[in-house]
C-alpha cells in the first residue's frame, strides 16, 4: 500500500498551537534528562572508574521501565494522556531535586552508601519514563491530522535532537566549569519548565473503544498487532538491535578519558555531536522527505550507522571523533523519522498507547540494555574491541533484517 505524506508547507505541523506546546515541553524536559544523563555518568565514573558501573546506570533505568511499559501502554489507552504526562514529568522533577540535594547538602550519603542512592533515583526515573513514553506517543497522534504525521515526526525528531545537543553540551560545560551541584540545579529548572508547557496543551478526548477488553486481552491485542505487522515489527527490530550493539553513549566517559584524553567539557561535546548531525539531517528532510524510498533509505542508513561506529572505535583524535559521531547522528536520524512515521501511520487511534509501549520496550532495550551491554563488553573485551564488536554486529543485524523482511525493504510511504 502506498501513501502520499508530502505537503507543500514544510512548517504545517508547527502552525498547530498544541503541537508547538508539545514540542516546547518535550524539548525542555529532554534537555534536563540529557543533562542529568551526562552529569550522572561523569559522577559515577569519577566515583568508581569502572565501565561496568556506567553500564549499571542504564540497567537501573531499564528494569523498572520494562516492568511497567506494557501496563503503561494499556493505561495510556484508557486514562487521559495529558494527566499521565504531567504526573510523569512531576516525578522527573522530584528526582532532579533529590540528585541535587544528595550531591550538595547530603553528600555524606554518597560517602556512606557509595553510588547506590544515585542508582535508586535513576530507578524511579525509569518508572516515570515507562508511563510517559506511551502517553507522549499516543498524545502526539491526536495533535496533528494524519496527513501531517510525516512532517510532525520530522519536527518532533529535530526538536528532540536539538535537546540532545543542548543537554549534553550544557551538562558537560556546567559540570566542568561550575560543578555537579550547579548542573543538577539546572536540571531541576528544565524539568519544571517542561511541566509548565505540557500543562498548556488542551485536554484531548480518548478515542472510542471498538470492543470491550479486560487488561490481559488489551495487552495481548497490542502485542499481537505489532508482531503480526511485518513492517512495524521489522522497523523497530532493526532500530533495537542496531543501537543495542552499536550504541557508544554508555562508554563515552571512559573513551573521552582514556583514548581522547579530555574532561567533562569534552565529554559534553562528544555526547552532543550525534544530535547535531541529526538536527542537520532533520532540516534536510523537512524539504526532502525520505518517504518515497522509505524502506531502502532505512536499511541504508542503519548500515551507515554501523560503519561509523567501527570507524569511531579506531579514532584517537578528538575532532575526528566528533565528526564521525556527527555523521552517525545523521544516519540515525533518517531511520528514527521513518520508523516513527511508520508507527503513527499504521496504528489505529484506540491502540496507540499499547503499540507505543511495545515500541518503547524495543527502543528501551536498545538504549538502556544496550548501555549495560556496552559496559559489560568493555569490561570483558576492552574498550576498543567492544566498540568494534558492536559496530560489526550492527552490520550483521541490517543484513539479517533485510533478508527476512521484504515488505520493509520495498516500503514506499
Amino acid at each position: 500500500m502506498e501513501y502520499n505524506l508530502s505537503t507543500k508547507d514544510g512548517y504545517a505541523a508547527l502552525r498547530i498551537k498544541d503541537f508547538r506546546h508539545f514540542i516546547y515541553a518535550r524539548y525542555l524536559l529532554t534537555i534536563g534528562i540529557q543533562m542529568q544523563s551526562v552529569v550522572v555518568g561523569w559522577q559515577i565514573y569519577q566515583l568508581t572508574h569502572d565501565p561496568l558501573s556506567l553500564g549499571l546506570i542504564g540497567m537501573s533505568e531499564a528494569v523498572p521501565f520494562f516492568c511497567v511499559a506494557l501496563f503503561a501502554g494499556h493505561v495510556a489507552d484508557i486514562v487521559n494522556r495529558k494527566k499521565i504526562i504531567l504526573l510523569s514529568n512531576a516525578v522527573y522533577f522530584i528526582c532532579a531535586i533529590a540528585l541535587f540535594f544528595i550531591t550538595t547538602s547530603f553528600h555524606h550519603t554518597l560517602e556512606i552508601f557509595g553510588t547506590f542512592p544515585i542508582y535508586i533515583i535513576i530507578f524511579v526515573t525509569g518508572l516515570a519514563r515507562g508511563f510517559m513514553s506511551p502517553a507522549q506517543s499516543a498524545l502526539f497522534g491526536q495533535l496533528v491530522p494524519k496527513e501531517l504525521y510525516g512532517n510532525a515526526s520530522t519536527w518532533n525528531s529535530m526538536n528532540w535532537q536539538f535537546a540532545e545537543i543542548s543537554g549534553p553540551a550544557i551538562g558537560g560545560l556546567i559540570c566542568g566549569f561550575f560543578g555537579i551541584g550547579t548542573a543538577y540545579f539546572l536540571v531541576i529548572w528544565f524539568s519544571l519548565s517542561g511541566l509548565i508547557f505540557f500543562s498548556r496543551i488542551k485536554k484531548k478526548p480518548l478515542p472510542e473503544k471498538t470492543k470491550i477488553e479486560n487488561i490481559w486481552q488489551s495487552l495481548s491485542s497490542g502485542l499481537k498487532f505489532v508482531f503480526k505487522n511485518q513492517i512495524i515489527l521489522s522497523a523497530i527490530s532493526l532500530d533495537m538491535f542496531a543501537v543495542f550493539f552499536g550504541g557508544v553513549v554508555c562508554v563515552l566517559p571512559m573513551f573521552a578519558d582514556q583514548v581522547l584524553h579530555t574532561d567533562a567539557k569534552g565529554l559534553g561535546f562528544l555526547r552532543a555531536a550525534p544530535a547535531l548531525g541529526a538536527v542537520i539531517m532533520s532540516f534536510v528532510q523537512i524539504y526532502k522527505p525520505p518517504f518515497k524510498r522509505a524502506g531502502k533509505n532505512l536499511v541504508f542508513c542503519v548500515f551507515g550507522f554501523g560503519i561509523c561506529i567501527i570507524i569511531f572505535a579506531l579514532t584517537k583524535n578528538f575532532y575526528a571523533a566528533i565528526l564521525i559521531l556527527l555523521l552517525s547522528g545523521m544516519f540515525d536520524n533518517v531511520s528514527v523519522i521513518i520508523r516513527n512515521t511508520i508507527i503513527q501511520f499504521y496504528t489505529p487511534d484506540e491502540m496507540r498507547g499499547r503499540v507505543s509501549a511495545v515500541n518503547s520496550i524495543f527502543i528501551g532495550s536498545s538504549n538502556e540494555l544496550g548501555s549495560f551491554e556496552s559496559g559489560l563488553a568493555a569490561k570483558l573485551m576492552g574498550l576498543i574491541p567492544s566498540i568494534i564488536f558492536g559496530g560489526t554486529m550492527t552490520l550483521l543485524v541490517v543484513t539479517t533484517v533485510r533478508s527476512l523482511a521484504p515488505k520493509l525493504k520495498n516500503l514506499k510511504l
